[in-house]
């Protein structure tokens, strides 16, 4: 984006908070809420397509694992990507949102084998894990022809990035056949050979906190595989690669880098072929669509001091922010502060802890910050919060999921709001919590009894 762009997203977002409390979207009897910038992702979409742009036949897929709300995946189809899906439940969700089974991709390293027939009886693509999972889908398809296309994925094993838990071509991963174990690539090479429906590679070196020269690395790996393949076959068999996602998100301010286009630069850098038409290419980009349109805001209910240390006390926590409360190194977010009217706060800044409401010492979405006093009522807002914190919910301390909106910007600088998931009621969740089975436990034991 231009700086002018970044403006905008910003001026959108401070305008959207305003709204959301002015609405009672936000506020004592609401006090937490995520908020998704719908103009900010339809860009992000844009910046990829104009990135990729070239003789190379592209299907872009958003991974659902990022944001798996229907009305955002819906977004996304209407827009032209497709949907990359790792469980039933997001294969279900991407079928709701309007995606058809020539625009999925289904990657996983456990799936069924009602889960491979359902893909391979729909022409799904598919991503194989591993030589057993091969060998399952030959019996599956017993001589037949494949419906859709089906890849393997391979583990170039070219390294972690900062994040090791994030970081997916390690020596050890669990995924993909890893390339540079004894024997590897001629067992690769034969299976290819004697499968003449596989017709893909996947590689997937990591996301936040892989560098962008080690992901060209992992997707050069699989494209002289590729290479390799075909001359040795003497045939083009390998018809696409699927070089993944993992573009990293700027979580200290607010620009986006490395871009899309930075990204493309790198691999066309490291692999020149890989853009020049013979291999269609598939990715699965997630956080870098969504994170930086996103935000969660909170009511502050409570303030207090502790060994010197200003506390915020919010609605906002593990239960949302969960990786940044259990490694805030690794996934810092940046905070705002905003007065009860859902407006900017300025004066003297203090240092604060901000802390969530779940019962354990550690549920802190930012610590030592320094910022403008926060008072009780006021609006806490942590950016970049886009991609999982709306969709992969916590339920520590069974805290009800918060509604979601999201919302645009008309020419005139009107925000327009509309409800993505209804806020989750304390009725639910009981419910979920196996009230209709609330005897279960207590009439086994009386039956038991009974029988002795």
């Amino acid at each position: 984006m231009t700086s002018g762009s970044l403006h905008q997203r910003g001026t959108a977002r401070e305008a959207a908070l305003a709204r959301a409390v002015e609405d009672g979207l936000l506020g004592p009897r609401t006090p937490l809420v995520g908020l998704l910038d719908v103009d900010g992702v339809l860009a992000a979409v844009d910046a990829l397509n104009e990135a990729f742009e070239g003789p190379a036949p592209v299907q872009h897929t958003f991974a659902a694992k990022a944001c798996g709300l229907v009305p955002v995946l819906r977004l996304l189809a209407e827009a032209g990507m497709g949907c990359e899906v790792a469980s039933p439940g997001e294969l279900e969700q991407a079928l709701a949102a309007g995606f058809t089974y020539d625009r999925l991709v289904f990657d996983s390293p456990a799936k069924t084998v009602e889960e491979l027939e359902f893909a391979l009886a729909h022409g799904i693509a598919i991503n194989l894990d591993n030589f057993q999972e091969m060998a399952r889908v030959d019996g599956l398809l017993a001589g037949r022809e494949a419906a859709g296309p089906i890849g393997l994925r391979v583990n170039p094993q070219v390294g972690a990035g900062a994040i090791g838990a994030m970081s997916t071509a390690t020596a050890t991963s669990k995924f993909g056949v890893a390339l540079r174990d004894e024997g590897a690539v001629d067992a690769v090479i034969e299976a290819f050979a004697r499968r003449p429906w596989l017709n893909r590679l996947h590689a997937h070196v990591g996301s936040q906190g892989c560098p962008l020269p080690l992901i060209a690395h992992g997707v050069r790996t699989a494209y002289e595989l590729a290479e390799r393949i075909n001359r040795e076959l003497g045939r083009a068999q390998i018809t696409g690669l699927d070089i993944g996602g993992g573009l990293p998100v700027n979580f200290d301010g607010e620009d986006d880098r490395p871009t899309y286009a930075d990204h493309v630069a790198e691999l066309r850098s490291a692999a020149p072929g890989l853009f020049d038409g013979r291999y269609a290419l598939i990715t699965e980009f997630g956080r870098s669509l969504l994170a930086k349109s996103g935000t969660i805001a909170s009511v502050v209910e409570y303030t207090k001091s502790a060994g010197g240390r200003r506390i915020a006390v919010t609605h906002a926590g593990a239960q949302v922010a969960t990786r940044t409360v259990f490694m805030p190194d690794a996934w810092p977010l940046r905070v705002g502060v905003f007065d009860a009217t859902g407006r900017p706060k300025q004066g003297p800044a203090e240092v604060v802890d901000i802390a969530g409401p779940c019962c354990f010492a550690g549920d802190l979405t930012a610590t030592g910050r320094e910022l403008p006093a926060v008072e009780p009522g006021d609006v806490v807002a942590l950016y970049d919060t886009g991609a999982y914190y709306f969709s992969s919910h916590f339920s520590y301390n069974s805290l009800p999921r918060p509604a979601v909106y999201g919302y645009r910007t008309d020419s005139r600088g009107q925000i327009a709001f509309a409800l993505v998931r209804e806020a989750q009621s304390v009725r639910a969740v009981v419910e979920e919590s196996g009230l209709a089975q609330a005897d279960a436990l207590v009439a086994l034991g009386t039956d038991q009894s009974a029988e002795r």
